[in-house]
């Protein structure tokens, strides 16, 4: 249950959020229209281009599939467990996505393709990184299941059910985040073009050595409550 996690757990949620509405911003922008923070649409159109694509386009857009899901793997590999507790790879994982955005630069600026599975794969990371703790579904780089479960909850509270306040505000934080994070993007890329994802990338650099600055100073036998 969300009411379980710690309260610093609104935060980082706010914060990925921003980074993967950033992220996506730029790819919209760059990438031919095409999502980097989440798969629906790149799997639409890979559906639409078997019929009327050329392989080249529908093996790009595999590679874009394919990269969030070796992301999503290489959280899944580091991290252990659905509670959110001190010690676990977090900052490890935050700052392999900040080093991934990193070279995705220097691929894109060089006109390699290869640039836009590095994109799609720290948003893979990142994805499953935020995605289940104590039984509550964060996730940070889409927000259809966000504005989903807002909706549900608003329906359940105009029926007299109980509203739970503290998880409208974190769906809330997340919305604000990943929509901040699109017109910050917009407004980098039109300046820096794909240096832009500089910032996303150093945000996540930041966000782990802070989330290692206070695992290391707090009890290391502290666990937050399952």
């Amino acid at each position: 249950m969300i009411s379980k996690l710690p309260r610093w757990i609104e935060y980082g949620a706010f914060v990925l959020a921003l980074i993967a509405g950033c992220v996506n911003s730029i790819g919209l922008l760059g990438f031919k229209h095409q999502s980097i923070s989440h798969l629906s649409g790149t799997a639409t159109l890979l559906g639409a281009g078997i019929f009327n694509s050329s392989a080249m386009d529908i093996m790009h857009l595999m590679g874009i599939i394919m990269s969030f899901l070796i992301g999503a793997s290489l959280s899944g590999f580091l991290l252990s467990g659905v509670s959110l507790k001190l010690g676990r790879h977090y900052d490890s994982l935050l700052a392999i996505e900040g080093a991934t955005l990193l070279l995705s630069i220097y691929f894109l600026t060089h006109g390699f393709l290869f640039g836009h599975y590095m994109a799609s794969a720290a948003c893979g990371i990142q994805n499953a990184l935020a995605t289940s703790y104590s039984g509550a579904i964060v996730r940070t780089t889409h927000l259809t299941g966000i504005f989903t479960d807002l909706g549900i909850m608003i329906g359940a509270k105009l029926k007299g059910q109980t509203f739970d306040k503290r998880k409208a505000i974190l769906f809330t934080l997340i919305i604000f985040g990943f929509i901040l994070g699109g017109f910050t993007g917009a407004i980098l890329f039109s300046h820096f073009t794909f240096y832009a994802l500089a910032a996303p990338a150093s945000i996540c650099i930041l966000l782990a050595i802070s989330y290692r600055l206070y695992a290391t100073h707090t009890n290391p036998n502290k666990i937050e409550p399952n």
